[in-house]
Formats: structure tokens, sequence, C-alpha cells
């Protein structure tokens, strides 16, 4: 091999290690495509699946046992669970993720990105795979996508749930949601995602964790949010903000987790959580102290070990401490005023995006 080819090869190897993942999933999107006219497999043994609408979705499973399928968050991908998929593979679990649509390796279709289509696209994911007595976990805008799936699809192939740092029920403000976001603070924020959104991350990522997170692992973070599609950005946030779940969140009937941290600025407890657990029957709350919105990061022991005995014990987990059990309806996000509580929320469709509410 010559010097000129010699560099070649290493220029190559260089790209490829920048854009591993890229190169990976171009080369086992082939691999799907190959596969698809050689066999007509009930389970996919690629790391593709693809939905009605031909948009293929990355997934990875890891261990063997019971399946818990996490459901990730605005703007990163699957792998924002890797630290609690980890865990519980060696927990005799079979653990699933995917990259919505939009979002890390999958498909970007430039449509799709309201919660009626996600929530098909999970049912993809279920269904392809065979699923049945799965725990979802989801996060955020996730919890969102695994409300309207039971809402639409019914519980049949569903266990339990647990929804973490969940921006449900309705963050936009109205006549009878006066506490939530201006719709022109909304505007104004995707207009500057238009123009510079890797600034606006860098800028606005810190509240997401705590202090005491490592820049690499902010950096990490900031990593996967880079990954994605600016559409499937700019619309998934206006389905986040703009869908009101409060009467669809009674209908949920099987037994549902709540974790939420009391120190997130980008869906505060009080106006997120609490509401959500009040509005799904039965439903148990568990407040972590300290915990900001990316707490599957922060707090990776006690969340492992809350959802572990979620999973595991006869119901829901009585052990942890700050957990309220929430069987009312009042919504008690009316009477914050009166508490003295902050009138500032942040934006959970990404970390540390500023409302004031009026």
């Amino acid at each position: 091999m010559d010097r000129r080819e010699v560099l070649k090869s290493v220029a190559r190897g260089a790209v490829g290690s920048a854009l591993a993942a890229v190169s990976t999933g171009e080369t086992w999107a082939k691999s799907a495509r190959a596969g698809a006219s050689a066999t007509k497999a009930k389970i996919s043994t690629t790391p593709f699946l693809e939905t009605r609408d031909r948009v293929r979705l990355f997934y990875k499973t890891w261990g063997t046992g019971e399946p818990i399928l996490f459901v990730h968050s605005w703007a990163v991908n699957a792998d924002l669970w890797q630290y609690q998929m980890i865990h519980f593979a060696d927990q005799g679990l079979r653990c699933i993720a995917y990259d919505q649509r939009g979002h890390g390796r999958s498909s970007d279709p430039g449509n799709g990105y309201d919660y009626d289509t996600l929530s098909d696209d999970l049912a993809t994911v279920i269904e392809q795979l065979d699923l049945h007595g799965v725990t979802l976990v989801g996060h955020s805008l996730g919890c969102g996508v695994i409300a309207r799936y039971l809402t639409r699809l019914g519980p049949r192939r569903i266990t339990r749930v647990a929804l973490v740092a969940p921006t449900l029920p309705f963050m936009l403000k109205t006549a009878d949601n006066p506490h939530g976001v201006d719709k022109s603070a909304l505007d104004q924020l995707r207009g500057a995602w238009c123009k510079d959104f890797p600034k606006w991350l860098a800028d606005n990522a810190r509240p997401f964790f705590t202090l005491e997170t490592s820049q690499g692992m902010v950096q990490w973070g900031i990593s996967m949010c880079h990954q994605a599609s600016l559409k499937a950005l700019i619309d998934c946030n206006r389905a986040d903000t703009e869908t009101d779940f409060r009467d669809e969140l009674p209908r949920i009937t099987v037994p549902t987790l709540i974790i939420h941290g009391d120190k997130d600025v980008s869906a505060p407890v009080d106006f997120t959580a609490r509401r959500t657990a009040q509005l799904i029957p039965g439903s148990r709350l568990i407040v972590y102290e300290g915990a900001p919105h990316g707490l599957m990061l922060t707090h990776v022991d006690r969340l492992n070990a809350d959802l572990l005995a979620f999973m595991k014990g006869p119901g829901l987990p009585t052990a942890s401490t700050d957990t309220e059990l929430q069987p009312k309806t009042r919504d008690t996000h009316r009477s914050r005023k009166k508490s003295g509580e902050s009138n500032v929320i942040q934006s959970s469709r990404c970390p540390g995006a500023l409302y004031q509410r009026n």
C-alpha cells in the first residue's frame, strides 16, 4: 500500500470513529433491508423496526426475562437509559429502548411528530418484538407517548407504567390552565432553535443535571441532542406543550409509579407530577430531594432501586421515602400562588429553557 493509500485509510478511520453511530446505523440499515427480502421472521433480528408509514426505528435490547421498555424524552435517544438498562439486564430482565422518529438513529420522515403517531410507533415496537407483560418507563415527552398509547390502544400487553419527570398533564397557558406557559414564549423559544440550536443547548444544558454532574456527562447529553432532527425538535415541542392530557389520565388503569425531582426547573413538580398523580387513580408519586429533570443520570442508584422494587414487588413501592399515594383528583396547582411558590417554569423540552408565567 503506497503512502497515498495509507493516508486515505487513516482518514477514513478517523471519520468512522467520529461518526460511529451514523456509519453503524447505515450498515445495519443495509443489513435490515437485505434480511427483509430473505425472511419474514416474526421477531426482528436487526436493530431496526419498520412502522406502517415506512419509518425505521432503531432499537436495542439487552438481557432476557420480563420485558421493560424505555421511552426517551425530547431531543435525546435510547442511550439516555443505558444506566438503567445495564443494571436491569443483570437482574434478569429484558431491557428494550428505541429512538423515536426524528431522533438518534431512527428515520427522519419530516412528519408524524404528534402523540398519536408517536404512540403508534411505540405500538410497533411492542407488537413487532411480540412483547407481553411489559413495564413501560418514560421520561418527560416519553410519558405523554405512554399515556396516549394506553388511552388509544389499551393496556392489554402492559403490566405497569413508570413516569419519570413527566411534563403531563398540560403545559400551555389557557383560560382553564392559567399558570401554564405563554404560547408567545414557546414560539420565541422555537425561533431561537431555528437560528442556532447548538448554542442554545450549550447555554442551557446544565440545569438538566446537578452541580456535581461531571462536565463529561453534560457534554455526552448535549451530543445526543445534536443527533435529533430540527423538524422533529420543533414539532415534538409543539405537541408536548400544546397537548392537554387532563381528560385522558383518569382513564389509565394499570399500576402507575411517578418519580420526580423537587429541583426540576424544566418541569416543576407541583405543576406536573403532583397534578399527574392526582389524575391517575391509585398512582404513587415519589419525590426525590435535590433531583433535577435528568434524574436517570444524576440519581441512578435510587431510580434503579425504586423501579426494580416496582417491578419485583406485589404492588407500588412503599420503602422509598418521600412517597405520596394519590387517589384524589383535586388539582393542587390551582393553589400554588397561595403557597408563595415561584412563578417561574422552565421547559422540559430540553434542559433549562426559561419562561416567566404571568
